[in-house]
């Protein structure tokens, strides 16, 4: 069955209240295709390799978490920007992108999704003093230590985390923010989070985790933000009855 790409777009829009936040870049309808919409492939980065993959596969739409057109950017169209957006214009393909708005979603977003995965029942916002926050304070059912957690975290994502250890103590209440989002861990401090997971880590945060008594867990950009842009091409195949295919494109950081 097919859709509008209007009407896909303005349903993604209102699902994600994308005029709540306030982002590094366009969220919605970043390069316009062709009107109708039955095949949407859905990746982490709208990278020259994805775009290949949706050649490939006829698709329609391209539906991302990482999209083009990022403040600070250089502006040209020229070498790697050019030849993707030549792919998607010559090949009439829409590229949609959400970015902190697809973080932040409490079903479909990335910290929702990498929670429910990890066994971590969440409870309520990382507070920031932003409205809408983008991270969230949630709970293990059963206290870990801190390299158990990190198995799971192996075990789930497929991937070995960057474990730096704050103390003896066990973990049980878990603060996470998907991404780089390394530097939240001020905000896990101040509600009291025995660990602290996000996707990057920086050489500062180290020190901040050891001297400050949290344990952090960095389990990689693009492990972490895998499964919202996933959920949300899943729940637009059903609701539009659209053919949808997840293509994930390996990417070690």
């Amino acid at each position: 069955m097919a859709t509008s790409i209007d009407q896909l777009v303005h349903y993604c829009d209102q699902l994600l209240q994308v005029e709540r936040f306030r982002d590094y870049c366009p969220n919605g309808l970043q390069v316009e295709g062709r009107r109708e919409v039955k095949r949407v492939v859905s990746g982490v980065t709208a990278c020259q390799a994805l775009l290949d993959e949706a050649l490939a596969w006829q698709a329609d739409l391209v539906l991302v978490h990482h999209g083009y057109f990022w403040k600070g950017e250089p502006a040209p169209v020229t070498g790697i920007k050019r030849k993707r957006l030549q792919t998607l214009l010559t090949a009439d393909i829409n590229l949609v992108a959400y970015h902190l708005p697809l973080d932040a979603h409490p079903e479909l977003g990335n910290n929702a999704q990498l929670a429910r995965r990890l066994g971590i029942t969440l409870q309520g916002p990382l507070e920031s003093g932003q409205d809408p926050a983008i991270g969230n304070m949630g709970e293990l059912e059963q206290p870990l230590t801190v390299a158990e957690f990190g198995q799971r975290v192996e075990q789930v994502l497929g991937r070995v985390p960057q474990l730096i250890t704050g103390g003896e103590h066990r973990v049980k209440r878990v603060a996470l923010c998907t991404g780089a989002a390394e530097r939240m861990i001020d905000l896990a401090l101040l509600q009291q989070a025995d660990l602290y997971l996000s996707g990057e880590i920086s050489e500062p945060v180290v020190h901040v985790a050891r001297e400050a008594g949290i344990h952090y867990c960095g389990a990689g950009h693009h492990a972490t933000e895998r499964y919202g842009v996933q959920a949300l091409g899943e729940h637009l195949a059903q609701a539009f009855e659209l053919e949808h295919r997840f293509i994930d494109i390996d990417n070690p950081v």
